[in-house]
């Protein structure tokens, strides 16, 4: 690999020899053993009232015409539904048993709705988490970024805005014809089935719950699909476009997002705990904004990724232990960062140092 020029407070490159810190990865396990549990509580009224202001400010944005409150509407509707809409990832972590109807609730109410059901990341974001899989070309979350060419970054950006169209094209028009040729139902579900970066990922056959899951899950979101085309000789184009739109910017802001989730300095070795830890990011407090473009606990993405199954609203309060308990020039300290223009500014930086 060629060699980065050093950038201040840069961890070493996570393709360097890196054992872990094995007093941080103690440190995480039990300080967190108390705020390990999942708490409908918090789970419930989060998501649906994300999805109820997403919603409402959608039709807002549809019903007004122009002007300000328009643009004001939408941007609301923009991050109330990508919050609702992250809440896919906790369903990736947490316990089967640990929320009783939740995976079928936000499904109904967010993932059908936005045509990404759950089966898109369920089995296929805990791959990225698998220790020898993790930055590897086995891995679907993965792309070393900082390694690649200056124009990849904009184009890793732009590509989601297609993401929505591209979602009622596979759900209306792919899965349906699928049914019938499964020639096409098999190229659909290894290449467009699952939410992934990495462009040499296959997905495999799903199989025992996964499977029946992912049966009444496709035939919801093609019914809806089918219905959102209909609306158009019902309603006109209007409302079907602002919300294209606005799913548009949802799935930007999480390109964004997932720019700046990790530091994708990996060449494709595999690597310790630690060096995983230290190719991701954290961006805790002060600072507020990181709580719209990185919520339900992604602002602490790289802890998350020492403790994949502690829920979100516990994330905030395990950082705060482990900060006061390592100290601040420990391992865990050197994952963090102030904010997103920050890191943006370095990962574009070391795809032009490298060329």
């Amino acid at each position: 690999m060629t060699v980065q020029t050093p950038i201040e407070n840069d961890p070493p490159a996570a393709t360097a020899p890196l054992a872990d810190d094995m007093a941080m990865l103690r440190a995480a396990v039990e300080l967190s053993r108390d705020i390990a549990e999942a708490r409908p509580a918090i789970y419930w009224p989060d998501m649906l009232g994300s999805a109820l202001i997403g919603y409402a400010a959608l039709a807002g944005t549809i019903l007004v015409s122009a002007g300000w409150m328009s643009v004001a509407l939408g941007v609301l509707a923009t991050l109330a539904l990508y919050r609702a809409l992250l809440f896919i990832h906790e369903l990736t972590h947490i316990h089967r048993d640990a929320l009783p109807g939740f995976r079928l609730g936000w499904n109904l109410l967010v993932g059908i709705p936005m045509l990404t059901p759950s089966f898109m990341y369920e089995g296929v974001h805990t791959l990225h988490h698998a220790r020898t899989r993790y930055g590897t070309a086995e891995d679907p979350e993965y792309l070393p970024l900082a390694l690649m060419k200056p124009w990849s970054l904009p184009a890793f950006i732009l590509i989601a805005l297609l993401a929505p169209p591209a979602l009622l094209i596979r759900s209306a028009v792919l899965v349906p014809l699928g049914a019938i040729f499964p020639p096409l139902r098999r190229f659909v579900w290894a290449r467009f089935s699952a939410l992934s970066i990495n462009p040499g990922f296959r997905r495999r056959p799903p199989e025992g719950d996964l499977r029946r899951m992912v049966f009444w899950q496709e035939a919801g979101a093609s019914l809806w699909a089918f219905a959102l085309i209909a609306s158009i000789f019902a309603l006109g184009w209007r409302p079907l476009l602002v919300a294209m739109c606005v799913l548009s910017a949802v799935a930007v802001l999480n390109q964004l997002r997932t720019l700046v989730a990790h530091l994708w300095q990996n060449d494709g070795a595999a690597m310790s705990v630690t060096a995983q830890y230290l190719d991701s990011v954290n961006v805790p407090p002060p600072g507020i904004a990181a709580g719209l473009w990185a919520p339900v606990g992604l602002r602490y993405h790289a802890l998350h990724h020492l403790l994949p199954s502690l829920p979100y609203h516990s994330l905030g309060e395990a950082h705060r232990r482990l900060s006061a308990h390592l100290g601040a020039g420990s391992t865990y300290a050197r994952a963090s960062y102030p904010g997103m223009a920050m890191l943006v500014a370095r990962i574009a930086r070391s795809t032009m140092v490298r060329r």
